[in-house]
């Protein structure tokens, strides 16, 4: 290991690096076409052609970084601690309308290196071949972890001899279950969290670097993202899902926690896009375009970044970057704070960052780079659809053979947006640098720095770094105010990411979680509630104690992380502290979302909900807990507490009950309208009674329980398709018969 440098060298080291330009005013909006063309050219351009394309704020550009030959079909990218980029490359992605040939073992991932500072890769190696559509890579020390499509394992790959060409190959997670899922339903993400977790997206799963291998831990659901998965400064993670059209979700929380979102953390006019052409190769049909032929919402969401570099504009630190590939665009999203709760919104009024009218322009991953600059994978290709949805029958085949975008294959692009106003930022050399270094980088401008300083620390396991860490971590002076750079001593992020570090060493003990607590700065307080909660499974009553003190705290998302781990603690002040959360702010939304949660988390009478919730989304685990209570409320009079029904038979069982695992339309009109005659044959004393008066999301939350409870597993019932069903039946005033729904249900079938 590496010994500590002096701060004497670390003051040096960072005042050379850190000097740059003034933060320039927030820039005025990108500038659109006079003219939309409804049905543009498919005929491919080269990278130069395709760059005039490409409308953005006064003041930005992009520079090609690489481009094909030397990369094809570029679907995600890494760089390594001393900047070396490493690009996975799906080569085999629909090379026709069929889909021909996708798993041939024709992918590869690639090293482009700038050797020369110009910003264009100028050498490139294969540094592996022969790969099954690579996915996902994590750069560690001099290793690269790779997962390839269709499996669950995970590889480090390594390049012992120095020719930019992996030849040592190790398993670092083994699971041999295949994944036969479309590859675009499948995982993608494996990035680094600040809290030292490794996070991916589809699966409820993340893990932890020990001694050479990932570890994983499961999750209590999936985090509901698709492709693409990004941090902020704080850790906070964004995912994203194309298939529920959905341009960024589950970001109110750490996905450790459960999936959680509501329903207006994007504002109103979020999800509607701004291409600047038409778009006629979009799988939704007409509906999902406008009268001029563009798009009108998001549908390709994916590849999305918090930009955290120092090259830009200071403005666009924090923002998040999305694309959207079938509309040819890259969304800019700013935040508001609102209780904690934040709630996204598009930078510009009906414009976008990046609009290009190149019709094979094929944004489809973000990222931002060790020089500061914000860098995007175009994959420029013809067909952005995978061939389950290319069908002859489909609505986007005909479209795709018209315009003979099936032609445009084995291409693809890197660009970096870079500003007037900035020079992008030095090739880093961490690899290389002594743990003392990586100290000093913790303090960089560039997240990315930041973020591979901590991350090689944490790998490195040296133990004499811990005290270094501790003194910035808790802000003592005596250490801050002898480094010229930290002028009044360190930054919160600085200190949030040294805090971090001591807790992936292992370092982090009862005394630094105490202090930690009583700081200042919002966010070390909610990372040392988070830390804290190792100490609430031990009952340590210190930390519960100065945790109660917390729950006025003047910032409402420390009162929100609050509610989230106190749910690790069994002690009845926890569950106190809980409620007096849950009600102290109703017009909380989160807040009250949350410690209604963490009590049914504590709740030990809860292990059959929390065993039939397990893997379901937020809101579905939310009505199956909802439903639970509804029920024991009114519905086990008759049915009983097992769903068996009562000794009476005064009600037909739902344990195993084919209706109750069948249409959903059935039982829905049941609930509202009630129920009279025999059922199955049998003769019961009472009629089911409507409960037409109850709420929407009363009869989802109860039925979607019984259809999950008493040894049923079936799909939940939304509120929105009750509030269909009762739309579609107003007028009905009598109860329904069962052969009335069976003919409803046989007509609906035809």
């Amino acid at each position: 290991m590496k010994p500590v440098q002096t701060t004497a060298c670390i003051a040096l080291t960072m005042c050379s690096l850190f000097a740059c330009t003034q933060p320039l005013k927030d820039e005025p909006a990108p500038e659109r076409p006079v003219k939309i063309i409804p049905d543009p050219s498919a005929v491919p351009l080269s990278a130069e052609e395709s760059m005039k394309t490409m409308h953005l704020p006064p003041g930005y550009h992009v520079e090609l970084v690489a481009s094909e030959p030397d990369i094809q079909e570029p679907v995600a990218m890494v760089w390594d601690g001393n900047g070396r980029l490493y690009v996975a490359e799906m080569r085999s992605y629909m090379q026709d309308i069929n889909g021909t040939g996708e798993r041939l073992p024709v992918c590869r991932i690639t090293r482009l290196e700038d050797t020369n500072g110009d910003g264009k890769m100028d050498k490139h190696t294969i540094f592996i071949d022969s790969l099954i559509l690579p996915r996902m890579m994590l750069t560690l020390d001099d290793r690269l972890v790779v997962n390839e499509t269709y499996t669950n394992n995970l590889y480090s790959y390594r390049d012992k001899n120095g020719d930019g060409v992996a030849d040592e190959k190790t398993l670092v997670y083994a699971n041999d279950a295949p994944d036969e899922a479309n590859l675009e339903h499948q995982k993608s993400g494996l990035i680094w969290n600040m809290d030292n977790w490794i996070y991916v997206t589809r699966n409820p799963v993340r893990f932890r670097y020990s001694n050479g291998m990932l570890v994983a831990d499961s999750l209590v659901s999936p985090p509901g993202g698709q492709w693409g998965l990004t941090q902020d400064n704080y850790g906070r993670m964004f995912f994203s899902s194309a298939g529920g059209e959905t341009p960024a979700l589950n970001f109110q929380a750490n996905p450790v926690y459960g999936e959680l979102d509501l329903d207006n953390q994007r504002d109103s006019s979020f999800d509607a896009v701004w291409p600047i052409i038409g778009t006629p190769d979009v799988q939704g049909g007409q509906e999902r375009l406008r009268g001029d032929s563009t798009l009108n919402h998001f549908t390709a969401s994916c590849g999305q970044t918090v930009f955290r570099g120092d090259r830009l504009p200071a403005t666009l630190q924090n923002n998040l970057f999305i694309c959207e590939p079938v509309g040819r665009l890259i969304r800019r999203a700013v935040s508001t704070d609102n209780k904690g709760e934040m709630i996204l919104h598009n930078a510009y009024d009906k414009r976008e960052f990046l609009a290009s009218s190149d019709m094979n322009f094929r944004p489809v991953n973000t990222a931002t780079g060790p020089d500061g600059c914000l860098y995007i994978i175009d994959m420029y290709h013809g067909i952005i659809q995978e061939s389950a949805w290319t069908k002859p029958d489909s609505y986007i085949h005909p479209q795709i053979k018209r315009k003979k975008m099936d032609e445009n294959i084995n291409r693809g692009r890197i660009y970096r947006v870079v500003h007037d106003g900035y020079k992008p930022g030095p090739q880093p050399h961490l690899l290389n640098a002594s743990n003392g270094e990586l100290i000093s980088y913790l303090s960089h401008p560039n997240g990315w720095w930041r973020d591979n300083a901590q991350k090689l620390l944490v790998i490195h396991g040296d133990q004499s770094v811990v005290p270094a860490l501790k003194k910035i971590a808790l802000d003592e002076k005596s250490f801050g105010e002898k480094l010229a750079f930290w002028k009044k001593g360190p930054d919160a992020i600085t200190r949030l990411h040294a805090l971090w570090t001591l807790e992936g060493l292992k370092a982090i003990n009862e005394q630094i979680v105490l202090t930690a607590l009583k700081d200042e700065e919002a966010e070390i307080k909610k990372a040392a509630i988070r830390m804290s909660e190792p100490f609430l499974r031990q009952a340590n009553l210190p930390v519960l104690t100065q945790l109660q003190t917390m729950k006025d705290d003047k910032d409402a998302s420390v009162q929100i992380q609050l509610a989230l781990s106190l749910r690790y603690s069994k002690d009845a002040t926890a569950t106190a502290l809980l409620k007096t959360l849950q009600t102290k702010d109703t017009s909380n939304v989160l807040l009250v979302k949350v410690a209604e949660r963490s009590i049914q988390e504590k709740d030990e009478s809860n292990s059959e909900l929390k065993a039939i919730t397990l893997g379901m989304d937020g809101e579905d685990r939310d009505l199956v807990y909802h439903g639970a209570s509804y029920f024991k409320q009114l519905c086990i009079t008759c049915h009983g507490p097992e769903g068996k029904g009562i000794p009476s038979m005064i009600a037909p069982p739902l344990a195993g009950s084919a209706r109750v695992n069948g249409d959903k339309t059935t039982l829905i009109n049941i609930l509202l309208h009630g129920l009279k005659g025999p059922i199955d044959g049998k003769k019961y004393p009472d009629q089911m009674l409507s409960q037409q008066a109850q709420t929407d999301e009363y009869i989802a939350s109860v039925l979607s329980y019984v259809r999950n409870a008493f040894g049923n597993k079936s799909k939940v019932v939304s509120v929105d398709e009750v509030k269909d069903v009762r739309a579609a039946t107003k007028d009905r005033t009598m109860p329904w018969t069962l052969e009335e729904l069976m003919a409803l249900q046989a007509a609906k079938k035809k």
